[in-house]
C-alpha cells in the first residue's frame, strides 16, 4: 500500500517533508551534541523535580502552599490546567484488535503520523526510537513504578505565541498561561494521535505535563528537535527558540526515526550567557559545563528556579530565560537569514548575539499587551496591586 502526496510538499534530497518550518536543511548527525554516556544514565523519579520538592516542602515553607495556586491564580492559567486535568483519564485506551492495511515501510508511515500531527495543528513533529534512560521510574503521583516498553516516541512541539512573547516581561500574569496553554494544546494532540494509533492496532500512549511517564529533553534531542542549552535541562529548537511545550506519544507503531541536529548551539550557548544574565532568580549559570547522571550540561540550581516560578509574587510562574534567548524569534525572511547565518558561520555569532541587545529583544513591548491582569485571593479574582 502506497500513501500518495500532493506535490506541493517540499523535497530535499528525493525526501517529501511535510513540516511547516525548513527542517530538512539543518545538518544531521548521528548522536546528540550533547554527550550522552548511555550506560551511565540513570532513570530518573520525576516526583523529585523542582515543582514537586515544592509542594512536598523541601525548599521555603511559603513555597508549599503557593505551589497550589501559582498555576491556578490567573484565570487563563487556571482554565488550561482545568483542560490538562480532565484529559488525563484518555492517554491510553484499548487497542483495535484487528491492525489496519498499513504500508509496510516505516519512512512512509513516518511521514504520514507527521501530517496527521501537523493536521491535528502541531507546530513541529519528531520521531526517535524510546531511550530506556527517558522512561520516568515514577511519575507524578508516583503511587506505582512507572513500566513502559515501547519502541518509538512521537515529540509534538507547540509554540507558546510570538504576539505574547513581544508583549510579557518574562515574568508577568501571562507567564504561566503560555506554558499551559502549549501543555494542553499539545496533550490534546498526543491524546487524539494516540488514540488513532490505537485504532490501527497498535499500543500507543499519550504524555503530556500532569501525567508524563516519559523524560522530554532526550527524547526531543534524538527526535532532532533541538540541542540542549545553557538554560538548565531545556531544548532549544531553531526555528522557535525555547518558545515551545511538547508532549509525547510512545507506540509500537513501526516507524523510522529522525536524526539528531547541530545548529551551532553548544558554541553560541559558550558565548551568549544572557540567559544567565536575565535569569531573576540566579538560578542559571555563566560558567562551563559539568557531567551530571551520564550528560555532559550546564548545571542549573532547581531550587533558585522552582522557587521564582513557583513563589512569584508579581506574576503567575516565570519565562524570563525563554524571553531572552537570541532563538527565540519569529520566522520571518529577516530572522530566517540571521538564524541561517548562526547555523552555518561561527565567527557570526557573537555579532548576533550583540545585535540582539542592541535591537531590544528581551524587553517587553507593552504596547502590544492584549491579556488582562487578574489574581485569584481567597476565591475571588482581583486586579493585582502592582499592575499597570
Amino acid at each position: 500500500m502506497n500513501i500518495n502526496y500532493s506535490p506541493n510538499r517540499r523535497t530535499y534530497g528525493g525526501k517529501i517533508y511535510p513540516d511547516p518550518y525548513p527542517v530538512e536543511k539543518l545538518n544531521r548527525i548521528e548522536r546528540p551534541t550533547t554527550e550522552i554516556q548511555d550506560d551511565l544514565v540513570m532513570r530518573v523519579d520525576e516526583r523529585e523535580s523542582g515543582f514537586n520538592r515544592s509542594r512536598r516542602g523541601d525548599y521555603e515553607p511559603r513555597l508549599k502552599k503557593e505551589y497550589y495556586r501559582f498555576v491556578w491564580k490567573h484565570p487563563i492559567s487556571r482554565a488550561s490546567a482545568w483542560m490538562m486535568r480532565n484529559m488525563i483519564p484518555l492517554v491510553e485506551g484499548d487497542v483495535q484488535p484487528k491492525r489496519a492495511p498499513l504500508p509496510d515501510d516505516p519512512e512512509q508511515m513516518s511521514l504520514h503520523i507527521k501530517e496527521t500531527a501537523y493536521f491535528l495543528r502541531s507546530d513541529l513533529v519528531g520521531i526517535c526510537e524510546l531511550p530506556p534512560y527517558a522512561v520516568y521510574t515514577h511519575n507524578y503521583e508516583g503511587d506505582q513504578p512507572v513500566e513502559l516498553n515501547h519502541k518509538y516516541a512521537i515529540a509534538i512541539v507547540i509554540d507558546q505565541n510570538w504576539n505574547t512573547n513581544q508583549a510579557f516581561t518574562g515574568s508577568d500574569w501571562i507567564s504561566n498561561s503560555m506554558s499551559m496553554m502549549s501543555y494542553s494544546t499539545s496533550g490534546f494532540i498526543a491524546i487524539v494521535l494516540a488514540h488513532y494509533i490505537r485504532s490501527l492496532g497498535f499500543p500507543a500512549r499519550a504524555h503530556y505535563a500532569l501525567n508524563y511517564q516519559v523524560v522530554l529533553p532526550p527524547i526531543l534531542l534524538w527526535a532532532g528537535l533541538g540541542e540542549m542549552s545553557r538554560i538548565g535541562d531545556i531544548v532549544v529548537n531553531p526555528f522557535l527558540g525555547p518558545r515551545f511545550k511538547a508532549a509525547v506519544v510512545t507506540t509500537d507503531l513501526p516507524l523510522a526515526p529522525d536524526k539528531p541536529i547541530d545548529f551551532g548551539m553548544q558554541d553560541f550557548c559558550n558565548k551568549c550567557k544572557k540567559c544567565a544574565r536575565e535569569c531573576p532568580s540566579g538560578a542559571i549559570t555563566d560558567g562551563a559545563k559539568e557531567m551530571h547522571n551520564g550528560y555532559e550540561k550546564w548545571p542549573i540550581d532547581v531550587e533558585k528556579c522552582a522557587t521564582m516560578r513557583v513563589g512569584n509574587q508579581k506574576g503567575s510562574g516565570c519565562g524570563t530565560c525563554m524571553k531572552s534567548c537570541p532563538w527565540n524569534k519569529p520566522f520571518t525572511p529577516f530572522h530566517r537569514s540571521v538564524m541561517w547565518t548562526m547555523r552555518q558561520f561561527p565567527f557570526f555569532r557573537r555579532f548576533a548575539i550583540w545585535g540582539d541587545d542592541l535591537m531590544g529583544y528581551g524587553k517587553p513591548k507593552p504596547e502590544d499587551k492584549w491579556w488582562l491582569d487578574l489574581e485569584d485571593v481567597d476565591g475571588e479574582f482581583i486586579i493585582p496591586s502592582d499592575s499597570e
